[in-house]
């Protein structure tokens, strides 16, 4: 049976370039970075070494970069870390209705705390107008967190006047980039941030492994105890070849950004029109332009979202109906929920998400199992 994957948004296979690299940390070279003789040597100046290559594609210094064990716990540093460090002075979080999940309830635990969160909501389109951003400062706001690149719907939102907003009220500024990283160029100096997360297994790389870029003294506030490991941020002894994969899948996906972004962004506008033409009822959910290359999130007016994920999956397709987090639920998605789709329109949606090992051909597959399944439901 024929198999197609797209579903590079929840995560994406390890490029045989980033296995080659990690092989030898998997084997040959275990020490422990913290470790003063030469093994612990070895590991710490490859450590180091994907530590700058990170910190170049952000114009960002090397001390700045504090590995993780993904997205979802930089998600919890930043915030909490923040939340806790500055509470004498505020107690006030701004976030968006359609943030992934690691930030949305990270925020609804510390109100249990007696924080306060304010979520905006997005326009029509997924973006998060700076002017709202704005008008919900109050004097005791401490943090600003909106995504850059949604995970959803692929909306890119303006992270750099979100920064600027930031700055004039001295405001620590965080973005969740793990949908944006190295897919986009950020330069954490011109967007004016303070903390950015990162994570390696949707650029190619290996699961487990992320990171937060921590701006330099940006009040901060650790939640794991231990040793002085990450620059006494995050205490463990650090995840060797997770930390080399993640540093050779950045250099491959920043050597290659441009290219990709044409070559993925070709076939999703492809797809996109071909589905349209076939399918004329078809809704697009997102930003027409401001959208992520690998990202198409549609509708399909007359069908349901599970009943479609399972034609296409007895087809050998993998497509997803939003967030890899929210597998299994049957509800319809926070994120467009929030912004303002019917609730029918939101239940017949699916997330297509390609990436730079997808084919003309198996976009091609994909729209002729997917019209064939959208007409036999509402036949």
């Amino acid at each position: 049976m024929t198999s197609v994957y797209m579903d590079y948004n929840a995560t994406t296979p390890v490029d045989p370039r980033v296995l080659e690299a990690m092989m030898p940390y998997l084997t040959k070279v275990y020490g422990n970075p913290s470790s003063l003789h030469q093994y612990g040597r070895e590991a710490r100046m490859a450590m180091d070494k994907s530590r700058a290559t990170i910190a170049n594609l952000l114009n960002a210094r090397e001390s700045e970069i504090c590995f993780m064990s993904g997205g979802t716990e930089a998600n919890n540093l930043a915030i909490r870390g923040t939340a806790y460090q500055l509470k004498s002075r505020g107690n006030h979080i701004i976030t968006s209705m359609i943030e992934h999940k690691a930030v949305i309830n990270t925020c609804k635990s510390l109100e249990k705390e007696g924080f306060e969160t304010t979520f905006l909501a997005p326009d029509e389109y997924g973006m998060i107008s700076p002017e709202k951003v704005a008008a919900a400062i109050r004097p005791e706001t401490i943090l600003i967190s909106i995504m850059h690149g949604n995970n959803e719907v692929g909306t890119i939102n303006p992270i750099e006047e979100y920064g600027k907003i930031a700055r004039e009220h001295n405001i620590v500024f965080h973005s969740d980039c793990v949908q944006s990283f190295t897919k986009l160029d950020i330069d954490v100096e011109k967007a004016g941030l303070h903390l950015m997360s990162m994570s390696a297994h949707k650029i190619y790389g290996p699961k487990g492994i992320g990171a937060l870029y921590i701006r330099r003294d940006t009040p901060l506030e650790k939640h794991i105890c231990g040793g002085g490991q990450e620059n006494n941020r995050r205490a463990g002894t650090e995840n060797l070849p997770g930390i080399v994969g993640f540093g050779e899948a950045a250099t491959v996906m920043g050597n290659n950004r441009v290219t990709l972004a044409a070559q993925i962004g070709e076939l999703r506008d492809y797809l996109q029109s071909r589905l349209a033409e076939e399918i004329p009822e078809l809704k697009l959910n997102g930003h027409p332009e401001q959208r992520l290359y690998t990202t198409l999130n549609v509708s399909f007016p007359g069908c349901h979202r599970d009943l479609l994920l399972l034609s296409l999956d007895m087809s050998g397709i993998a497509v997803s109906g939003g967030s890899a987090c929210n597998s299994g639920k049957v509800n319809a998605s926070h994120v467009l929920t929030a912004m303002g789709l019917p609730q029918k329109q939101a239940e017949s949606a699916l997330r297509i998400s390609l990436g730079k090992n997808t084919t003309r051909e198996e976009v091609d597959y994909v729209i002729g199992q997917l019209v064939n399944s959208v007409k036999k439901m509402k036949r």
